[in-house]
């Protein structure tokens, strides 16, 4: 009889897993209680944390949204969309997301990966005959901006610049930022009437930090996917993007560019320092480059802006495995490569999937994150973690940069959210 027992609870646990792992939410769900899974006072931690932030002049404005099994646990905007005009921050806001753009361009990738259009290590110089001959700089003179380059070792594949091995960067304060600089080049968007595919090809001009998949240089790789995906697809990056991904997943509210009147649903972009109050980033390019100037660049690596809860709508769909809102962007089987770790030790003991951080065991130490979490942000402030054990997303939206008040808010939102996990 035990036997019988103990073989029904075996197969009831194996049951009761296997229904777990087909649950795949496709819509969330709201509720005006916390669901059983967290701690109700826990949580309301992050309402007293972030309204003192708030109130004494820390940040200028925040949005959570953290959804436990496909149910919201929190969602909450706290402060101000403008501080000046006393506007309060909605939950359904916009924001420069900046990079967090890169995981949706890497899933627009992965779309031409799963039709058999393109293999991951295929050189990119088979779809941009540009980057036929790739050079490293070996040396850059300060007076006259002139360089000197090797070839290099390997072509520049797919995978390497999914990864950010590419060698391609930022050219932040470095000889390679004046390079680029030097022939137009913007740095992450612009105001003028650049398109992608133009600035691509210039770039293909440039030399290379280093030999592709020698090491993680966080740069413009995927914009120069986002030209891939235009090569290959015979259509606009952004078009692609609506078709393909905004319109199947319901995310109405995310845009290269924000629609002639919704403007105003954009928050205001602040700086802080940490003795000086909150002010509006002077920077005339990163305040207003999502609603102003020719509009016709689109930053597949830094260019979207939206709500918060469109971009979880995102997050969603990877935590399902591919599918959200009833529709599949990709299969099973494409997700779970996208979250494995590429890069080995390039990036410490921090892994890299094909879109997003992956927290390795050799990381777990340093977050509270599950082992196997994704995580990635943008330098506006805007964050995100996917953790598939504990079938968990959490989504933290602020507008400020710089920030020199010394604080990690993205972590301080992270330990809070899973402090209150029964």
């Amino acid at each position: 009889m035990k036997k019988i027992i103990s073989l029904f609870l075996i197969l009831a646990t194996g049951i009761s897993c296997y229904s777990q792992k087909k649950s795949t939410p496709q819509a969330f769900i709201y509720s005006q209680k916390v669901p059983e899974t967290f701690d109700s006072n826990r949580i309301a931690r992050l309402d007293s944390a972030f309204q003192k932030l708030v109130d004494n002049g820390t940040i200028p404005h925040a949005v959570t949204f953290v959804a436990h099994h496909g149910k919201v646990i929190h969602n909450k905007a706290f402060g101000w969309r403008n501080i000046e005009s006393k506007i309060p921050c909605q939950k359904d806001d916009y924001f420069r997301m900046a990079s967090q753009t890169k995981a949706i361009t890497a899933v627009a990738v992965m779309t031409l990966f799963e039709e058999g259009k393109i293999l991951l290590d295929d050189p990119i110089k088979k779809y941009i005959p540009e980057f036929e001959n790739p050079v490293v700089l070996v040396s850059f003179n300060e007076k006259d901006s002139s360089y000197t380059t090797r070839p290099a070792s390997k072509d520049i594949t797919i995978r390497h610049l999914l990864t950010h091995t590419s060698g391609i960067s930022y050219g932040n304060g470095s000889s390679l930022g004046k390079i680029f600089a030097k022939k137009g080049i913007p740095p992450l968007n612009t105001l003028g009437n650049k398109i992608l595919g133009e600035v691509i090809r210039t770039l293909a001009t440039c030399p290379l930090e280093h030999d592709p998949g020698e090491k993680f240089t966080y740069g413009m790789s995927l914009d120069v996917l986002g030209y891939l995906i235009e090569v290959v697809s015979g259509k606009p990056v952004n078009q692609y993007f609506r078709e393909r991904i905004f319109e199947p997943l319901g995310m109405n509210n995310t845009f290269f560019y924000i629609p002639k009147g919704k403007e105003n649903r954009m928050v205001t972009l602040y700086q802080k320092d940490k003795n000086t109050p909150l002010t509006p980033n002077p920077d005339r390019l990163f305040q207003t480059y999502p609603y102003s100037g020719a509009q016709t660049m689109f930053s597949t690596g830094a260019g979207l802006s939206g709500s918060i809860e469109d971009y979880a709508k995102f997050c969603q769909m990877i935590l399902n495995g591919g599918e959200f809102n009833g529709k599949r962007i990709l299969g099973r089987k494409t997700v779970e490569l996208m979250c494995k770790n590429q890069v080995n030790d390039l990036r410490g003991e921090i892994g890299f999937g094909l879109a997003f951080d992956d927290f390795r065991s050799e990381y777990s130490h340093e977050s509270i994150a599950s082992q196997g979490s994704l995580r990635w942000g943008g330098m506006f402030g805007t964050d995100y973690i996917i953790d598939p054990e504990e079938d968990l997303i959490l989504l933290f939206y602020i507008n400020l940069q710089p920030n020199n008040t010394g604080q990690d808010f993205k972590v301080l939102f992270h330990n809070l959210v899973y402090q209150a996990l029964k």
